[in-house]
């Protein structure tokens, strides 16, 4: 594990966005069924498992600097064994995807991946797929044909986006319909518009998408364009005395995260009531600020409690080591900004990348540390790197 310590500053510079996570996984996969290259990458932890499950299937590819080219599938002649790690868009998008290929596929994860279930997927698919689930795999049995699917998007999108893209696959056509609320459609439409991009079309009627079976991935050329989500973070810092300019994001981007700029604003100019439905992995940088400004009241927290941690928990014990008051109910999350300020705070990660970025806030107003930083591999790996770009200084330290 890695310990990394911050000595208080103020970040000053000008980078580039990291490229977009959401995207990358998308655009990795219709590359692939494309015969396509994708450019502008960033090998996070996450990306790497996708772009290693795809190598499972039998995807063959050439990667050099940070693009990927993709070149047809080779034969797999033994059960496929997809090492999805801790990526969650990699297992929801993989077990439809695979199992459009594959009679049986087994999907390897982190304990704690496991353990944050594939609910809606035993149900929509159940009698066309059977899960058999241990501590840390998933033995899943059955080949997904055509139909007509319904499925439960309550506690993520994912699911309809796994299989928004495997349906297309098909030579038949089906149809998928969504029941109940359908939670971050911000990543849906990110799903769709990928689809798009390489020639794939799906049509959308009051909750009810059908998708044309045989359909064919047009191959072209694209560029991942920067992370709305990660940039939060560096953009954060400008509501704390810092100046920095994040370049490379697209305004007119489908990624719900870009609404953080809003949401700081409001937070820098008082007390503030946020939705984060469609937005929820903002949910710890917009903790950290409110907790350094004027607080807040966050509203539809639900979903917090099944990511990398349980991230309402998780904000409230390090928050609260500085001076802050979090009262985390079952679907909302009141901050209570400090109003003493500590010095040399030292604060757990949790193992998220989320929080152990945001936590980084701190260092505005103080030397701190961050125990196992080296989460930040998951989504942002040159996270801590890009701070000290910008004028800030960092110590690493290897701990047991």
């Amino acid at each position: 594990m890695m310990k990394v310590t911050i000595a208080k500053g103020k970040p000053n510079g000008t980078l580039m966005a990291p490229p977009s996570k959401s995207f990358a996984h998308r655009y990795l996969i219709a590359a692939a069924l494309s015969c396509g290259e994708v450019s502008n990458l960033s090998y996070s932890d996450d990306v790497i498992a996708s772009l290693n499950c795809l190598e499972k299937l039998g995807a063959k590819y050439i990667r050099e600097g940070n693009a990927v080219k993709f070149d047809g599938f080779a034969a797999v002649s033994s059960i496929p064994t997809l090492d999805c790690n801790e990526s969650g868009s990699t297992l929801r998008f993989f077990i439809p995807i695979a199992m459009t290929m594959f009679d049986e596929v087994v999907f390897k994860g982190t304990e704690k991946l496991i353990s944050r279930g594939i609910e809606a997927y035993e149900d929509s698919l159940a009698g066309v797929v059977s899960f058999e689930k241990s501590n840390d795999s998933i033995l899943a049995k059955g080949r997904l044909v055509p139909g007509d699917y319904a499925i439960d998007a309550s506690k993520s999108s994912q699911y309809v986006s796994g299989l928004l893209i495997a349906l297309s696959l098909l030579k038949e056509d089906s149809t998928l319909t969504i029941k109940g609320e359908l939670t971050s459609k911000p990543y849906v439409d990110i799903t769709l518009d990928v689809l798009s991009k390489f020639g794939i079309v799906i049509e959308e009627d009051g909750g009810k998408y059908t998708i044309k079976g045989g359909q064919a991935f047009n191959q072209i050329s694209i560029a991942n364009e920067g992370d709305h989500s990660n940039a939060a973070f560096l953009d954060a810092f400008n509501h704390l005395g810092g100046c920095v300019e994040v370049l490379g994001l697209n305004p007119q981007s489908l990624q719900g995260d870009k609404v953080y700029k809003e949401h700081f604003d409001a937070l820098s100019k008082g007390y503030a009531t946020i939705d984060i439905e469609n937005c929820i992995d903002l949910a710890p940088v917009l903790f950290s600020l409110a907790s350094l400004k004027h607080g807040g009241h966050f509203i539809n927290t639900r979903r917090l409690a099944v990511k990398e941690s349980n991230r309402a928990l998780a904000m409230k014990e390090e928050l609260e080591k500085a001076g802050a008051i979090l009262r985390v109910e079952q679907n909302e999350v009141i901050v209570i900004p400090r109003f003493v300020l500590s010095s040399n705070l030292e604060f757990n990660s949790h193992n998220d990348h989320r929080i152990a970025m945001a936590l980084s806030l701190y260092s505005s107003e103080s030397d701190i540390a961050i125990n196992d930083a080296g989460c930040i591999d998951k989504s942002y790996p040159d996270y801590f790197k890009d701070l000290e770009k910008l004028g800030m200084e960092a110590q690493y330290e290897v701990t047991e």
